[in-house]
């Protein structure tokens, strides 16, 4: 081994070459090894993601279509409250005229009453006067 430094020796340089090269050609297989799977897992995220949002996106759609079904029936809720209300404030004014009706008759009874007592008596004296 002539022309070899003193201590040097070429077939362990070529060994740690070799070593070297070996190690590097692993690491890159785990590297590529862990950016496929890294990859895939990023894929399946995604999909995941993907279905969530498709989930949610038709829920959405159904609750649109519940609140327009809900609208038509507050509308409907409305127009009957109103028609109540018409209908409540006509029977209140039908009852307050019933009740000055009632009032004016039990005024006109009490007159009547009192005018029955007068034409007794008037006949009871009449009465009393015939021989």
């Amino acid at each position: 081994m002539a022309g070899a430094a003193p201590g040097h020796n070429p077939r362990m340089s070529t060994l740690v070459v070799i070593l070297i090269v070996i190690a590097a050609v692993i690491v890159l297989a785990l590297a590529v090894t862990r950016l496929r799977r890294a990859r895939e897992e990023r894929k399946r995220a995604r999909e995941r993601l993907r279905t969530e949002a498709a989930g949610h996106r038709q829920e959405a759609d159904a609750q649109v279509a519940r609140a327009k079904d809900l609208g038509s029936e507050v509308e409907a809720e409305r127009r009957t409250a109103e028609t109540h209300a018409t209908q409540a404030d006509e029977h209140a004014r039908l009852a307050d005229e019933h009740a000055a009706t009632a009032q004016e008759l039990e005024q006109k009874t009490s007159v009547a009453g009192r005018s029955a007592a007068r034409h007794d008596e008037r006949a009871t004296e009449i009465e009393d006067r015939l021989p």
